[in-house]
């Protein structure tokens, strides 16, 4: 069998091409996110047809995001951008009201050079509505990296009012979570005396956080780099570099360095992990020793893999779109710390891997589970190979030590539907 691991963390990139669901998607859930807010997805009829599909729902039967749709016209450069979607933001303006409208830029707009970025400060002082423009075209970002285009873009609108010289910097989290994990991490932060001081989306874009220079910044999800660098160049924020709060392990890595920043020594950490951990005990059993292999979609995978190695998985191979080595240094470190402690190889790390040889691999590895995009699923069961869609671990909550458990019961399920069958992969 051809061995894919080491004892050293190591990168491969293998052809540069995103096999990754489509960043537009990122409407589906920061729409509900940020509750004033209408998003304006400018593209072709693909792109909404993207969106009816993919997401479930008729473009238009959901009250705060929409299509424009890009004729012939448009593409040749024949219409007028400017009057166009004055019209349509006008039009927005009466039906809905929203405090922000977001324009998402798509592939095309992005091939045909539509300059969004020009249009908008004009348009917004026209109509009084602010207007703020986010790329999310597949060509440049995967999948997940949609939300992080939209929040680098509205962290510059963040107001910036300076703290007393006496006070503690503020502590500001960016990532989009439902409002009940939110809470959660803010309960579990409050519980170490540490006030978080605004999140980055806030429910309501009227309340953005104040991030003034010098606050602290410390993101969730390992795909918002770009949030991350224009909270450090831009707002001058000091970023915390840490592991992120996905299963109990990386849950309380994170909340230990917020409280070291603030110097703070935490209470009851590793009481509350492992009591995770003892409550976890069923599915760690059909986990032990299984093996999996991710593909790479959703730039979770190194925060899954870790979390997964821990529970006593092998990792044959971390595929991920795109791996930013300063923003996940801290998680690729607990990742060897945590290959270390549980005496395991440390999977290779394939940035932008090619597909077909990935299948080439994993025909010869014959993982039990491979973690994968949805348009390799079907062809792999047909295989009978096991697989789990990635897509499903971005639209779970997976953050925070209590949702540990919706990680594993997502991992768990399609193992035990092959014992329970008794087909062998």
């Amino acid at each position: 069998m051809t061995t894919l691991q080491s004892k050293e963390l190591t990168f491969e990139c293998e052809t540069g091409n995103y096999h990754t669901f489509c960043p537009i998607s990122c409407v589906s859930w920061l729409y509900q996110k940020i509750e004033d807010s209408f998003f304006l997805v400018i593209g072709t009829k693909t792109c909404g047809y993207f969106l009816q599909n993919a997401m479930g729902v008729m473009i238009f039967a959901e009250p705060r995001y929409a299509m424009a749709e890009l004729e012939e016209g448009d593409i040749s450069a024949q219409l007028n951008d400017y009057g166009e979607l004055k019209r349509l933001c006008l039009q927005i303006k009466k039906d809905r009201d929203p405090s922000v409208i977001f324009w998402i830029g798509t592939c095309t707009t992005e091939i045909i050079k539509m300059d969004l970025e020009g249009i908008a400060p004009k348009l917004e002082n026209e109509i009084g509505t602010p207007i703020v423009v986010a790329r999310a075209n597949g060509l440049d970002y995967a999948f997940t990296q949609g939300e992080d285009t939209v929040l680098a873009a509205i962290a510059q609108r963040c107001p910036n009012i300076p703290v007393q010289k006496n006070e503690a910097p503020p502590l500001i989290i960016f990532g989009s979570l439902p409002e009940s994990t939110a809470n959660q991490l803010t309960l579990e932060l409050a519980q170490q005396g540490i006030k978080v001081s605004g999140w980055l989306p806030s429910q309501k874009y009227t309340e953005l956080p104040n991030i003034p220079e010098g606050a602290y910044v410390i993101g969730l999800n390992p795909f918002l780099s770009r949030t991350a660098t224009t909270l450090m160049r831009r707002r001058k924020a000091k970023l915390i570099s840490a592991p992120f709060p996905i299963g109990p392990d990386g849950t309380r890595a994170w909340i230990e360095k917020i409280c070291s920043v603030y110097h703070i020594t935490p209470k009851n950490l590793e009481e509350r992990e492992q009591k995770i951990w003892d409550n976890l005990s069923e599915h760690l059993k059909i986990l032990q020793d299984k093996s999996v292999f991710f593909m790479g979609d959703n730039l979770l995978e190194i925060s899954i893999a870790r979390f997964l190695i821990n529970c006593g998985m092998i990792v044959y191979e971390i595929g991920i779109p795109y791996m930013d080595k300063r923003y996940q240094a801290a998680e690729l470190k607990l990742l060897e710390e945590t290959c270390r402690k549980k005496n395991v190889m440390i999977p290779r790390i394939v940035e932008k891997p090619d597909n077909y040889n990935q299948i080439d691999r994993i025909y010869d590895l014959s993982p039990d589970l491979v973690i994968t995009g949805m348009a390799h699923a079907n062809p792999l069961e047909a295989r009978n190979i096991n697989t789990k869609w990635s897509v499903e671990f971005t639209f779970s909550q997976i953050h925070g030590f209590s949702n540990a458990i919706e990680i594993l019961n997502l991992v768990t399920r399609p193992l035990k539907r092959t014992a329970k069958v008794g087909i062998r992969m």
